[in-house]
């Protein structure tokens, strides 16, 4: 897992703009952005061990957010050869072997693509395809659409690459106006300097950044006030 270096300086500006000590399951969302065999599994295209480290945190965020009535939505980062999804040539040039690599093994039906094995995914879930490396990018708008059908108003976001997928996520869901938490050590990338920069540039601007313990610990908190 990640070495998480964020510094208290970057907590403290972040704070007047993103610093959300409660929240309402019923109106968030735990979007868990392409946690994917291609991308977590040891031998494929893009799987680390970053990523796998975070298995049990993803598993335990998603468990809790199902408890306390929230949403839980499963991102999986597709490939497709239609205008509009298709990514423009020059960005995926199918003559490179690495990349016609990837395009296949995050092509529909190919088990890479689908959500690794040991992620806890249930039926109540929800589980879009995404084309771009934002969800919110989209040109199926399929994450947008879902969260306002159920006035969602936050999320809460996992996954990985942190900066990369999730990163862009996040950004686009906050200037669409979603509050958005950051999970710390439920996203993962290559490196810890590339986790790191990408948690300090959302908590300066963009999110609330806190650990899976803060985020399950203020929704159990939020519980016991509603029912005391």
């Amino acid at each position: 897992m990640h070495d998480v270096i964020l510094p208290e300086w970057a907590v403290e500006r972040g704070k007047w703009l993103n610093s959300f000590g409660e929240i309402d399951p019923a109106r968030t969302a735990l979007v868990i952005v392409d946690m994917q065999g291609a991308f977590v599994a040891q031998g494929e295209i893009f799987g680390n061990p970053h990523a796998e480290a975070i298995i049990p945190n993803v598993n335990r965020l998603a468990a809790a957010m199902r408890a306390a009535g929230g949403t839980v939505i499963w991102t999986r980062q597709t490939v497709s050869g239609e205008a509009p999804l298709a990514m423009a040539p020059w960005q995926y040039d199918p003559t490179d072997e690495r990349v016609r690599e990837a395009m296949d093994a995050l092509t529909p039906g190919a088990p890479s693509h689908d959500i690794h094995p040991e992620m806890e995914r249930f039926g109540t879930d929800l589980v879009l395809d995404k084309y771009r490396y934002s969800a919110f990018a989209c040109p199926s708008g399929a994450l947008e659409a879902a969260l306002r059908q159920r006035e969602i108003e936050m999320l809460v976001v996992a996954g990985t690459l942190t900066n990369v997928c999730c990163e862009s996520t996040a950004r686009d869901g906050y200037m669409r106006g979603f509050k958005v938490i950051f999970l710390s050590d439920a996203t993962a990338t290559v490196c810890d300097e590339e986790h790191n920069a990408a948690l300090l540039s959302l908590r300066l601007h963009f999110a609330d950044v806190r650990d899976t313990a803060a985020v399950i610990s203020i929704m159990e908190q939020q519980d016991n006030r509603e029912t005391s």
